[in-house]
């Protein structure tokens, strides 16, 4: 992610935008690195697609994890873990905050707005043209428009993560481009780069484009693979 500069990244969007899949595909690239990674599971409201659910393969990869109290369990209530404040000592290294979608989702972060700003962070609006209620550019800024009003944090780059999940082609991705250049325009932010599953490429992605795993998948999914998505 070139545009991230800042020890301490929020990942924020819709419900079904992808930020968990893109939080874990950074963590563990940075861990690949060789650097010291801790993913912060903030989405105490969304029960499914939480970081939390792959804390054995951030585990096994060395990536910390820091997690509501009750992620794992039936309850959604609230609660910030104690252990949340570490992530602002320079000794925890690099940090990817998955936040919850939408507005109510990132509430959670007002309560560290002023140490985040202290610290200094960088927050990615993670946006796809493909989830309903964020198909046009007008209602992906005025998404975000109630994302920093919840959070109390402004934005400081767009990642364009337009996927259509196990159906994901090429020409989804590249007919993406224009949504996603106009979604920075109106809001004013930097397109800091557009994503594409690593299954739909045949060679190196195209300019302006990373590829990503698809970590998450749905539980009906169990046996999906790239190699037998068409089947």
């Amino acid at each position: 992610m070139d545009r991230q500069s800042r020890r301490i990244a929020v990942i924020c969007g819709h419900y079904g935008c992808g930020k968990t899949n893109l939080t874990l595909n950074l963590a563990l690239e940075k861990a690949a690195e060789g650097k010291k990674t801790t993913v912060v599971d903030l989405d105490i409201v969304n029960p499914y697609f939480r970081s939390s659910e792959y804390r054995a393969l951030l585990s096994e990869r060395g990536v910390g994890l820091i997690a509501p109290v009750f992620a794992g369990t039936t309850l959604d209530t609230p609660t910030l873990p104690p252990e949340i404040y570490s992530i602002f000592d320079e000794g925890a290294g690099e940090v990817l905050i998955d936040a919850g979608g939408d507005d109510a989702g990132v509430t959670a972060l007002g309560g560290l707005r002023h140490r985040l700003e202290a610290c200094g962070y960088d927050m990615l609006y993670v946006i796809n043209r493909y989830r309903a209620l964020s198909q046009t550019p007008e209602e992906a800024a005025a998404l975000l428009g109630e994302i920093e009003k919840a959070s109390r944090l402004k934005a400081t780059g767009i990642v364009n993560n337009s996927h259509l999940g196990t159906e994901t082609a090429l020409s989804d991705a590249l007919e993406s481009l224009p949504f996603a250049k106009e979604t920075a325009r109106l809001t004013g932010l930097p397109l800091c780069c557009s994503t594409i599953p690593d299954f739909a490429l045949k060679g190196p992605a195209p300019e302006g484009f990373r590829a990503v795993k698809r970590l998450v998948t749905f539980s009906w999914e169990a046996g999906w693979t790239p190699q037998n998505k068409e089947l």
